[in-house]
């Protein structure tokens, strides 16, 4: 087995495509793609997306200091590639792409409807590293669709089959393989049998 050795880059792989609403201080809103995108803390919850200065929703989040991130599914993959590849100048993206303007509880950016989980943020810092800045945020409401609820109450996203970016492409998650853990599960047992 060999590996060619290339110069340095973000080949980390796959990522979430998400799509980002945001609003300016007249309301004006605006849905943007993104994969530079994460989790960062878990208490207090907070997530970071990074934006280039020239797109058409950075001046948003960066005056309003507020964004929503809506998970991406299947069904959502040409409107998440859409958002990614227009300008907010050019056309309203909500009308365009039939999507729904949900009314946001802690912030005035609106989340997308359609979208199984919706992440309202405040941004805490800016971080003007290059050609992107990092914004960080606090997620202060979190929307979850029903429909993807299981018979015990828990949400099941797989459901919704997710969106990832790879490479270029967008690909739908599969095949659940496994749940956290499970790699010693079977072990703990048998192990437990022993004494």
């Amino acid at each position: 087995m060999s590996k060619q050795s290339w110069k340095p880059g973000n080949m980390l792989y796959p990522l979430p495509a998400v799509m980002v609403s945001a609003a300016d201080q007249k309301g004006k809103d605006n849905i943007i793609t993104i994969a530079w995108t994460g989790t960062i803390c878990t208490n207090p919850p907070m997530t970071y997306i990074s934006v280039r200065p020239e797109r058409y929703s950075y001046h948003m989040i960066r005056e309003t200091k507020e964004f929503v991130i809506n998970l991406t599914t299947k069904e959502l993959a040409y409107a998440t590639d859409y958002c990614g590849v227009t300008s907010g100048l050019d056309v309203d993206k909500f009308t365009k792409l039939g999507l729904t303007r949900g009314k946001s509880e802690k912030i005035h950016a609106p989340y997308i409807e359609e979208s199984p989980v919706c992440l309202e943020c405040k941004v805490t810092e800016v971080k003007e590293l290059g050609s992107h800045h990092m914004f960080l945020a606090e997620v202060v409401a979190v929307h979850a669709d029903e429909k993807y609820m299981d018979k015990t109450g828990r949400f099941d996203l797989s459901r919704a089959q997710p969106l990832v970016y790879s490479h270029g492409g967008y690909y739908a998650l599969g095949e659940k393989l496994g749940t956290f853990g499970y790699s010693i599960k079977k072990h703990r047992k048998a192990a437990g049998k022993r004494h």
